[in-house]
């Protein structure tokens, strides 16, 4: 009780010590966004070059807000370690590692190893937050065990809990402090503290009553996104064979004030959580009751058939202008999951790229963020994005519409322009092939 309360007042005075584990661009918004709030912290990290160039105050995580980040470096309240030392120190402690998918399950190995290096260096009084994004049970059934082989107890020598990360990369309306955030301790004592130390950081802290409701509501949130956006791939493939303009009809749906919430097709789902979150899901439901979670899994099955989808209109576009694709050259703009980030995770247009090259397309690629793609067999340093290059081209396909192209110039310049995002809405012209 005593150090709950010296703990509680330590935050509320903004003096607590905090360690973040994992810097990524979750890990490394949340050191960002704790160093500018006042407190003292130290970023973890296994990547020895990422962690030489953070301390020579190179920002290059995409997703992460460069001026906070600049502002929180300049503070001098923010430094970063190979080693988890500055554990020992610690009254908060911030787990944000990574949780991919392998064999259609999900791979906590970076969750072990980083539980296990806090369990060896845990303080009595420490608060334990774990924000990567797992299923339901991960928190009380595999980190608790880990950090108890301390000899500490958790609940009584230290708190823990779960709070998931919901950074929007690119979101400019969004971020860390007007996202309200989600708080789940293994008990009421450690909600309490761990509400309290995100109080700090963010507007508005809205806390469930245990870890596994914390956890399962991450994946709702990006489980929700992944079935809708299945919902309209499929829905464009029917607009497509009907003669109907897809963006037409769910604009008009949204008019509608309530029950309906739009959302678009494109070439896929990407990203580090909605292409991933919704398998943990399937996964469980499969391991814990036998039964598949038969919606998830169908949108699942949709969304990974998108880029073969768009493979397929690329090549019928090309065909009704007497082009085969087998030698076609098809100049891609975009590559990244999404807009105006520079993230290639779980990208649904390198599949594309990809696909487009196995079927003997002679593919060239523009993307402001990235230099060079590795995709399968395809390997390519980026093109210049040129007037000749869009001339000479057979077809342009616009798979991730960065603001930083003037799309007009694009249509302009090119004989055939493939928009998988609708970008290019109101600008329909012979030229222009919807998805």
């Amino acid at each position: 009780m005593k150090r709950r309360a010296q703990l509680l007042g330590r935050l509320e005075a903004g003096s607590a010590r905090v360690c973040v584990i994992g810097q990524g661009y979750v890990g490394l918004s949340l050191s960002v966004g704790v160093a500018n709030a006042g407190m003292e912290v130290v970023g973890i990290d296994v990547d020895a070059a990422r962690v030489d160039r953070l301390r020579a105050g190179v920002v290059d995580v995409p997703g992460v807000d460069q001026a906070q980040a600049l502002m929180a470096l300049g503070s001098g309240r923010l430094s970063f370690a190979t080693e988890a030392d500055a554990v020992a120190e610690a009254d908060v402690v911030v787990i944000c590692v990574p949780t991919p998918v392998a064999n259609h399950g999900p791979d906590l190995s970076a969750i072990v190893a980083a539980a296990t290096e806090v369990a060896t260096r845990l303080k009595p009084g420490a608060l334990v937050v774990l924000e990567s994004t797992t299923y339901p049970g991960t928190t009380e059934g595999t980190v608790l065990p880990l950090l108890e082989a301390s000899g500490l107890k958790a609940g009584r020598d230290f708190a823990l809990a779960f709070s998931p990360e919901r950074i929007d990369p690119g979101n400019s309306k969004f971020g860390l402090a007007n996202t309200p955030r989600i708080v789940g301790g293994i008990d009421p004592s450690s909600t309490e503290v761990a509400a309290a130390f995100y109080a700090q950081l963010v507007d508005s802290v809205h806390t469930v009553s245990n870890c596994r409701a914390a956890e399962l509501a991450k994946l709702l949130e990006n489980t929700f996104r992944m079935v809708n956006i299945a919902l309209v791939n499929e829905l464009a493939q029917l607009c497509s064979d009907q003669g109907i303009d897809t963006w037409e009809v769910i604009d008009a749906a949204a008019t509608k004030p309530f029950g309906f919430m739009p959302f678009y097709p494109g070439p896929g789902v990407g990203g580090h959580c909605i292409p991933l979150d919704p398998a943990y899901l399937a996964w469980q439901s499969r391991r814990d009751t036998g039964r598949p979670y038969r919606l998830v899994e169908l949108a699942m099955d949709i969304n990974e058939a998108m880029p073969d989808y768009v493979v397929r209109r690329i090549g019928d576009a090309l065909g009704d202008r007497g082009v085969t694709l087998r030698g076609a050259r098809v100049f891609v703009l975009g590559v990244t999951y999404k807009p105006n980030v520079g993230d290639l995770r779980e990208s649904a247009a390198v599949d594309v790229v990809r696909r487009l090259h196995a079927k003997g397309a002679d593919v060239r690629f523009h993307d402001p963020f990235v230099g060079s793609l590795q995709a399968g067999d395809f390997s390519r340093s980026r093109s210049a994005l040129t007037g000749a290059a869009l001339a000479r081209s057979d077809c342009v396909a616009v798979l991730t519409p960065h603001e930083s192209y003037d799309l007009d110039w694009v249509v302009q310049r090119a004989s055939l322009v493939f928009d998988a995002r609708n970008a290019l809405t109101g600008a329909r012209r012979p030229n222009v092939v919807p998805l």
